[in-house]
Protein backbone atom coordinates (compact mmCIF):
# COMPACT_ATOMS: atom_id res chain seq x y z
CA UNK A 1 0.00 0.00 0.00
CA UNK A 2 2.71 2.63 0.85
CA UNK A 3 4.66 1.25 -2.60
CA UNK A 4 1.45 2.77 -4.31
CA UNK A 5 0.02 5.42 -2.63
CA UNK A 6 2.01 6.96 -0.29
CA UNK A 7 5.57 6.77 -1.47
CA UNK A 8 5.20 9.51 -3.96
CA UNK A 9 3.49 11.63 -0.88
CA UNK A 10 6.50 10.93 0.87
CA UNK A 11 8.64 12.13 -1.57
CA UNK A 12 7.05 15.03 -2.44
CA UNK A 13 6.57 16.38 0.98
CA UNK A 14 10.26 15.66 1.94
CA UNK A 15 11.17 17.23 -1.64
CA UNK A 16 9.15 20.64 -0.99
CA UNK A 17 10.82 20.47 3.27
CA UNK A 18 14.28 19.83 1.78
CA UNK A 19 13.78 22.80 -0.48
CA UNK A 20 12.66 25.20 2.00
CA UNK A 21 15.64 24.51 4.53
CA UNK A 22 18.41 24.34 1.07
CA UNK A 23 17.45 26.72 -1.11
CA UNK A 24 20.49 29.59 0.07
CA UNK A 25 23.11 26.75 0.79
CA UNK A 26 22.17 25.36 -2.56
CA UNK A 27 22.07 28.63 -4.34
CA UNK A 28 25.73 29.55 -3.18
CA UNK A 29 26.71 26.08 -4.12
CA UNK A 30 26.01 26.65 -7.95
CA UNK A 31 27.61 30.23 -7.49
CA UNK A 32 30.67 28.91 -6.55
CA UNK A 33 30.34 25.97 -8.79
CA UNK A 34 30.15 28.43 -12.04
CA UNK A 35 33.06 30.39 -10.41
CA UNK A 36 34.85 27.64 -9.83
CA UNK A 37 35.42 26.37 -13.62
CA UNK A 38 33.85 27.64 -16.46
CA UNK A 39 30.98 26.17 -17.51
CA UNK A 40 26.81 26.20 -16.00
CA UNK A 41 26.42 25.16 -12.35
CA UNK A 42 24.70 22.15 -13.09
CA UNK A 43 25.03 19.78 -15.50
CA UNK A 44 22.01 17.23 -17.10
CA UNK A 45 22.58 13.90 -18.32
CA UNK A 46 20.22 11.19 -19.45
CA UNK A 47 19.79 8.87 -17.47
CA UNK A 48 17.07 5.20 -17.47
CA UNK A 49 14.33 5.79 -14.82
CA UNK A 50 11.63 3.24 -14.21
CA UNK A 51 10.41 0.59 -17.03
CA UNK A 52 13.67 1.62 -18.73
CA UNK A 53 12.35 5.32 -19.67
CA UNK A 54 15.08 8.03 -20.19
CA UNK A 55 15.02 11.42 -18.10
CA UNK A 56 17.24 14.14 -17.46
CA UNK A 57 19.30 14.31 -14.23
CA UNK A 58 19.76 16.78 -12.38
CA UNK A 59 23.21 17.90 -11.01
CA UNK A 60 25.88 20.37 -9.78
CA UNK A 61 28.83 20.24 -12.09
CA UNK A 62 31.80 18.27 -10.67
CA UNK A 63 33.35 17.83 -13.38
CA UNK A 64 35.13 19.94 -16.24
CA UNK A 65 32.94 20.48 -19.07
CA UNK A 66 35.96 19.12 -21.20
CA UNK A 67 35.31 15.42 -19.56
CA UNK A 68 32.68 13.59 -21.45
CA UNK A 69 28.79 13.72 -20.38
CA UNK A 70 28.70 9.36 -20.02
CA UNK A 71 31.80 8.81 -18.28
CA UNK A 72 31.58 6.61 -15.57
CA UNK A 73 32.32 7.92 -12.00
CA UNK A 74 35.27 4.31 -12.15
CA UNK A 75 36.75 5.95 -15.03
CA UNK A 76 37.23 9.65 -13.14
CA UNK A 77 40.91 10.61 -11.49
CA UNK A 78 41.00 13.17 -9.07
CA UNK A 79 43.82 15.21 -11.69
CA UNK A 80 40.77 15.94 -13.30
CA UNK A 81 39.05 17.62 -10.83
CA UNK A 82 39.76 21.17 -9.03
CA UNK A 83 39.52 20.92 -5.32
CA UNK A 84 35.65 22.12 -5.27
CA UNK A 85 34.76 19.40 -7.75
CA UNK A 86 36.48 16.93 -5.44
CA UNK A 87 34.57 18.14 -2.28
CA UNK A 88 31.39 18.08 -4.57
CA UNK A 89 31.65 14.38 -4.94
CA UNK A 90 33.81 13.33 -1.75
CA UNK A 91 30.48 14.99 0.16
CA UNK A 92 27.65 13.84 -2.71
CA UNK A 93 26.74 17.62 -2.82
CA UNK A 94 26.43 17.34 -6.38
CA UNK A 95 23.46 14.90 -5.82
CA UNK A 96 21.38 17.32 -4.23
CA UNK A 97 19.69 19.32 -7.18
CA UNK A 98 17.93 15.93 -8.26
CA UNK A 99 15.04 16.62 -5.44
CA UNK A 100 13.86 18.74 -8.57
CA UNK A 101 14.25 15.29 -10.31
CA UNK A 102 11.96 14.20 -7.80
CA UNK A 103 9.42 16.56 -7.50
CA UNK A 104 8.99 15.98 -11.22
CA UNK A 105 8.36 12.73 -10.43
CA UNK A 106 11.00 11.16 -12.81
CA UNK A 107 12.93 10.30 -9.03
CA UNK A 108 12.35 8.56 -5.63
CA UNK A 109 14.13 9.67 -2.76
CA UNK A 110 14.75 6.18 -2.28
CA UNK A 111 15.25 3.09 -4.79
CA UNK A 112 17.94 1.69 -7.72
CA UNK A 113 20.33 4.86 -8.42
CA UNK A 114 19.62 5.91 -12.30
CA UNK A 115 22.21 4.55 -14.78
CA UNK A 116 23.72 6.61 -17.81
CA UNK A 117 22.10 5.15 -20.96
CA UNK A 118 25.38 3.10 -21.74
CA UNK A 119 25.38 1.15 -18.56
CA UNK A 120 23.23 -1.49 -20.22
CA UNK A 121 25.13 -4.66 -18.23
CA UNK A 122 23.43 -2.83 -15.26
CA UNK A 123 20.14 -2.13 -16.69
CA UNK A 124 19.88 -5.70 -17.93
CA UNK A 125 21.31 -7.06 -15.08
CA UNK A 126 18.46 -5.18 -12.71
CA UNK A 127 16.15 -6.40 -15.05
CA UNK A 128 15.95 -9.81 -13.83
CA UNK A 129 15.12 -8.32 -10.33
CA UNK A 130 12.64 -6.29 -10.94
CA UNK A 131 14.62 -3.00 -10.30
CA UNK A 132 13.57 -1.34 -13.94
CA UNK A 133 10.12 -1.32 -12.33
CA UNK A 134 10.36 1.00 -9.31
CA UNK A 135 11.38 4.64 -9.79
CA UNK A 136 14.97 5.55 -9.60
CA UNK A 137 16.35 7.53 -6.27
CA UNK A 138 18.49 9.75 -4.89
CA UNK A 139 19.72 7.00 -2.60
CA UNK A 140 19.15 2.96 -2.03
CA UNK A 141 19.76 -0.32 -0.47
CA UNK A 142 22.59 -0.66 -3.06
CA UNK A 143 24.20 2.67 -2.08
CA UNK A 144 24.03 2.02 1.21
CA UNK A 145 25.76 -1.58 1.04
CA UNK A 146 28.88 -0.64 -1.00
CA UNK A 147 27.86 1.92 -3.59
CA UNK A 148 30.79 1.88 -5.97
CA UNK A 149 32.57 -1.04 -4.77
CA UNK A 150 29.83 -3.33 -5.87
CA UNK A 151 30.03 -5.38 -8.97
CA UNK A 152 27.48 -5.18 -11.30
CA UNK A 153 25.36 -7.82 -9.90
CA UNK A 154 25.75 -7.52 -6.62
CA UNK A 155 24.91 -3.94 -7.33
CA UNK A 156 21.67 -5.36 -9.33
CA UNK A 157 20.40 -7.90 -6.57
CA UNK A 158 20.49 -5.40 -3.99
CA UNK A 159 18.21 -3.15 -6.03
CA UNK A 160 16.11 -6.07 -6.48
CA UNK A 161 16.03 -6.61 -3.20
CA UNK A 162 14.47 -2.74 -2.31
CA UNK A 163 12.09 -2.97 -5.20
CA UNK A 164 10.62 -6.66 -3.97
CA UNK A 165 10.32 -5.02 -0.25
CA UNK A 166 9.45 -1.19 -0.37
CA UNK A 167 7.80 0.08 2.87
CA UNK A 168 8.24 2.92 4.78
CA UNK A 169 10.44 1.77 7.23
CA UNK A 170 12.78 0.14 4.63
CA UNK A 171 13.11 4.02 3.08
CA UNK A 172 13.73 5.65 6.46
CA UNK A 173 16.21 2.86 7.35
CA UNK A 174 17.67 4.18 3.97
CA UNK A 175 17.91 7.48 3.87
CA UNK A 176 19.56 6.99 7.51
CA UNK A 177 22.33 5.02 6.77
CA UNK A 178 22.93 7.38 3.54
CA UNK A 179 23.09 10.32 5.66
CA UNK A 180 25.24 8.30 8.14
CA UNK A 181 27.66 7.15 4.78
CA UNK A 182 27.93 10.38 3.52
CA UNK A 183 28.89 12.04 7.12
CA UNK A 184 31.15 9.38 7.50
CA UNK A 185 32.64 9.25 3.29
CA UNK A 186 32.25 5.59 3.20
CA UNK A 187 32.38 3.88 0.29
CA UNK A 188 32.63 7.07 -2.17
CA UNK A 189 34.55 7.09 -5.25
CA UNK A 190 36.05 11.21 -5.99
Amino acid sequence: MYARYFKRLFDILLALMSLFVLFIPLSVIALITKIDTPGPAFFLQERFGRGRRPFKIVKFRSMPVTIPKNLPTSAITDPMLTRWERWLRKTSIDELPQIWNILKGDMSFVGPRPVITRETDLIDEREKYGANDVLPGLTGWAQINGRDELDIVTKARFDGEYAANISFSFDVFCLFKTAWKVIAQRDIKH
